[in-house]
């Protein structure tokens, strides 16, 4: 239960709502107890009546008993819907917010976090994870309460009638308490083994589905299906076990009751005898007994709810006590003016233990285009993430406009770049909206998309295309190719009119041809726009103010294209393989 005190908040938040909802408990409750008191006191007052004489006499007491039978049917039935109304609505509210503070505190949280945890894991805990923990906050607490409340109102009675008896009825309760708390530390395991073969289901399904081309151009379909119907199974085996233990717990809980029953007739016809309970008091005790039959049976099932709800808020609480290593600690205006240097900068990631980058310095001014250039591997696009602060440096100096970045406004810094990754990622929604995605407070004009994706090179495609910019795509782009894709994240990044523009490959799926009208439109675009370009081909790069080569995260070379031609290391090598390839 201590991983649900981080709920408690919540319940102050909607106190009103939940202390209604155990006014409501009380008085529904409340009415549910007096109808077999009124029984009781109706077969007593037959009893040992002498005033029936006829049929009409007892045609009017019938009609009598049954209407007031029904009125407090009717009563306890009202305030019943009012306790759901409060109790159960109040679940929801609180499901709404837990799931908007999961999803903002996702936001938070740094490049790192998403490496070490999968997609499908990080969905399971805001879905699942979330329903499991309602199903507390809802029936789990409203059934808990309507037990306390029923079973004390009913003991209070029944010990009104008759002490002794009540003592006979109540004896299997210690019994029914034991097994409660020896299964519930067992269920409290399986649930939580249950919710992790959950996750695992969650993330083959994500990764099938996004990866739905390799699968298929492998020929691979049955080997991912074995794969999902072992996890299938995995999940249904630890499942079936935690349904085992709720199948036999509910019957046994009921089998219980049922003995209190028997106790109760038993014990009350031998007590009838030295006059110690009337007939009535027996009716009463039986319609109490049956009363208590299923908030005591429910104890199983809702055992079971705060158990799953247990394991699934301390798997949400993993995530939302992990605190984000990128902190923006400065929120004052910050105006980019263009200036960047690294100093003997240094990076390993934590993930892989792999060093990315080794004493990495270099320096560009307002409105120069860096260039870098280098083996898959060599720490290229580590150097972009630093630049925006996905991770912070291991030892060394990032600094924007000789400031360290750490001390900046990095939200303010990132407002004022345009970034273009390797891994182009599209929204499923309209070629217009993708486009204007980051465009902030700011009015985006028809003839502002096509000036930009003209300067792009891809109006023409979108032009093409029955429904322009209204087209729709589909997951990640799908239904573009990867040239158009790359075109339009560009176009993306060059509408919110950046003053820091960083390609990270982004030209490696258009035509040389393509490549060098899109180039040529960016170095007429923006006289003060500071550009660093990374790319594996010389073509893209040779127009840079300056370049650096960096292998195995360390710069090898550095200079522009001509002195680094003349100096015939690797640069040169390089430039002469594409230029014998082309």
């Amino acid at each position: 239960m201590k991983s649900l005190q981080y709920l408690n908040k919540y319940f102050f938040k909607y106190k009103w709502r939940f202390l209604f909802g155990i006014l409501f408990t009380i008085i529904s409750n409340y009415f549910g107890v007096q109808m077999p008191l009124y029984v009781k006191s109706t077969v007593d007052d037959l009893m040992g009546s002498t005033t029936i004489s006829g049929y009409e006499d007892a045609l009017f007491l019938s009609y009598k008993i049954g209407g007031i039978y029904i009125l407090l049917s009717i009563g306890k039935g009202f305030f019943l819907f009012l306790m759901r109304q409060t109790i159960i609505v109040m679940s929801r509210f609180i499901e709404f917010d837990l799931k908007n503070e999961i999803y903002a505190h996702y936001q938070k949280l740094d490049l790192g976090f998403f490496k070490r945890n999968s997609t499908g894991d990080l969905m399971n805990r805001i879905s699942e994870d979330v329903s499991q923990v309602r199903m507390y906050l809802g029936p789990g607490i409203m059934y808990t309460i309507n037990l306390v409340v029923l079973s004390s109102m009913i003991i209070v009675q029944m010990v009104n009638i008759s002490p002794q008896l009540t003592l006979f009825v109540l004896m299997p309760l210690p019994l029914m308490s034991f097994l409660i708390y020896r299964v519930s530390s067992k269920m409290n395991t399986m649930s939580r083994k249950v919710q992790e073969e959950q996750s695992n289901l969650s993330t083959i399904s994500q990764e099938t589905f996004s990866g739905i081309r390799v699968i298929k151009a492998y020929n691979r379909e049955t080997e991912m299906g074995s794969k999902f119907e072992h996890a299938a199974n995995e999940y249904k085996n630890k499942s079936m076990k935690l349904v085992l233990v709720n199948a036999l717990f509910m019957p046994t809980i009921m089998f219980l009751i049922g003995i209190s029953t028997l106790i109760a007739i038993y014990m009350g016809g031998l007590m009838t005898y030295d006059k110690q309970i009337s007939l009535g008091g027996i009716v009463a005790f039986i319609f109490f007994v049956n009363n208590l039959t299923w908030p005591f049976a429910s104890l199983g099932w809702v055992t079971s709810i705060i158990q799953r709800a247990a394991a699934s808020q301390k798997r949400i609480s993993e995530f939302l006590e992990t605190e984000p290593t990128i902190v923006n600690t400065n929120h004052s205006d910050f105006d980019f003016k263009g200036g960047i240097e690294f100093k003997n900068v240094n990076f390993t990631y934590d993930n892989t233990g792999i060093q990315a980058l080794k004493n990495l310095s270099f320096k560009i001014k307002q409105g120069d285009t860096l260039a870098i250039i280098g083996k898959t591997g060599s720490g290229k696009s580590t150097i972009l993430d630093l630049i925006v602060r996905q991770f912070d440096a291991a030892s060394g100096s990032v600094l924007i406009d000789n400031k360290s970045i750490q001390s900046i406004n990095t939200d303010a810094f990132r407002e004022q770049c345009g970034v273009v990754p390797q891994d182009v990622f599209l929204f499923s929604d309209t070629i217009a909206n993708n486009l204007k995605f980051g465009v902030k407070d700011g009015e985006v004009s028809s003839e502002d998309l096509v000036k930009v994706t003209e300067l792009t090179h891809v109006y023409h495609n979108i032009d093409e295309f029955p429904d322009k910019f209204e087209t729709l795509l589909g997951e990640r782009g799908v239904n573009l190719s990867g040239g158009q894709k790359q075109r339009i994240s560009i176009s993306r990044a060059l509408l919110r009119n950046p003053s820091l523009l960083l390609l990270d490959d982004c030209l490696s799926a258009v035509d040389t041809e393509t490549e060098e009208i899109i180039l040529s439109n960016l170095r007429h675009l923006k006289q003060n726009l500071t550009t660093i370009i990374v790319s594996h081909r010389v073509s893209t790069i040779r127009n840079a103010n300056y370049i650096i080569v960096i292998d195995q995260g360390e710069v090898i070379e550095e200079g522009t294209h001509e002195t680094l031609l003349k100096s015939k290391g690797y640069y040169a090598e390089l430039y002469q393989k594409q230029l014998t390839e082309e």
